[in-house]
C-alpha cells in the first residue's frame, strides 16, 4: 500500500492504493482537516470506493445464471489493491481489474479507473467503469463513503451543525431491516426539513442507522455550520444518496452519493434484476463523477 499526495496553492490532498481512497484534505492556510481520519474505535475507513456493490446483497449473496455467490456488503473494491494509471481528465488515476481471485466472487470481468483531479477548492471525483467482454454483460454498482470531520472548529458539537439539501422536502427515506437480514424492508419514512432546506444533526437522527435517499431527490448535499456557513458540500449527478454517522459521539458524517443500494429483504432474483443495478454492454463504458468544495 502506497501513498500519493495532490497539492494546490489552497488544499493538500493524500490518497492510498487500497481502495483507492482519499485519506486527507486540509486547508493549507488553517492547517484545518476536512476528512476523518479512519480511528477504528468509531470507523476504520476515510471514503472507501464501493463496488461492485452498494450495501448488502439480500442474505449477503447473490444469484448469476443458476450459481450463488457470497459477497460482504460494499463489495471487494474496498479491500482491494489498486494500481496507478493514466486516466483523462484526471491529475492521479488508480485502476482495479479483475483476475482469477475476484473472477472467483464475481463473474464478470471488469475495469474499475478512479481519478482524481483539484482545482481550487473543488476536488472532482471521476469514477470509470469498463467491460472489457467480448460477449458476456456486466453487471454492477458503484458508489462513494467520504467521511468529513464534524465539527469543523474548536468548541463545536457535531450536534451544534446541519445538513443542507438543494430541496425543501420532505425527503422520502429508505429504511434498513434493523436487527435482521441484511437488506431494506419495504418501509419509508418523510424526514421533514427546515423551510431553508437543512436538517438539524440530533442525537436521534441515525437510530435509523443510514438516511438512503432514492429517486433524484437531491443532487447537493452541505456540512453546515451553528450559523449554517457551508464547510464541506457534495454535488453529483448520482439518482441516490446516503447520509450515514455510526454513533452518536461519532465526530464525522459520511455524504454519499450512490448509482445502486442495497436489496430489499424479500429479494431472491438474479444480480441482473436487482433494482439500482447497472448493465454495461460488451465492450461498454459506464462514466460518472462528484465534487467535494471545502469552504
Amino acid at each position: 500500500m502506497a501513498e500519493y499526495t495532490l497539492k494546490n496553492e489552497e488544499l493538500t490532498v493524500v490518497f492510498r492504493t487500497q481502495s483507492a481512497e482519499i485519506r486527507s484534505i486540509r486547508d493549507n492556510k488553517t492547517g484545518r482537516e476536512y476528512m476523518w481520519q479512519a480511528d477504528p474505535a468509531f470507523w476504520g475507513w476515510t471514503s472507501p470506493v464501493l463496488f461492485p456493490l452498494v450495501g448488502p446483497v439480500a442474505k449477503n449473496e447473490f444469484r448469476y445464471r443458476g450459481k450463488t455467490y457470497g459477497m460482504k456488503q460494499h463489495g471487494f473494491a474496498r479491500q482491494s489493491e489498486f494500481d496507478l494509471c493514466e486516466m483523462e481528465g484526471a491529475d492521479i488515476g488508480f485502476v482495479l481489474t479483475d483476475n482469477e481471485e475476484r473472477l472467483a466472487l464475481y463473474p464478470f470481468r471488469f475495469r474499475l479507473e478512479v481519478g482524481y483531479r483539484l482545482s481550487g477548492r473543488t476536488l472532482t471525483v471521476l469514477w470509470k467503469v469498463t467491460n472489457p467482454s467480448e460477449d458476456e454483460e456486466l453487471h454492477f454498482q458503484i458508489g462513494a463513503h467520504p467521511a468529513f470531520n464534524t465539527p469543523p472548529a474548536e468548541g463545536m458539537k457535531k450536534n451544534d451543525c446541519f445538513i443542507g439539501f438543494d430541496t425543501e422536502g420532505p425527503l422520502t427515506v429508505s429504511l434498513l431491516n434493523l436487527g435482521g437480514d441484511p437488506g431494506l424492508s419495504d418501509e419509508t419514512m418523510q424526514q421533514e426539513l427546515q423551510a431553508d432546506g437543512t436538517l438539524e444533526i440530533t442525537d436521534e437522527l441515525f437510530d435509523i442507522d443510514t438516511l438512503i435517499v432514492e429517486h433524484d431527490q437531491a443532487h447537493k448535499l452541505t456540512l453546515l455550520t451553528p450559523d449554517k456557513k457551508p464547510y464541506v458540500t457534495v454535488v453529483f449527478d448520482a439518482p441516490l444518496f446516503g447520509v450515514w454517522s455510526p454513533k452518536k459521539d461519532a465526530p464525522f458524517v459520511c455524504l454519499e452519493p450512490w448509482y445502486g443500494r442495497a436489496d430489499r429483504i424479500s429479494f431472491d432474483g438474479e444480480i441482473s434484476e436487482r433494482e439500482w443495478g447497472n448493465t454495461l454492454p460488451p465492450k461498454g463504458v459506464f462514466e460518472a463523477s462528484y465534487d467535494i468544495i471545502l469552504g
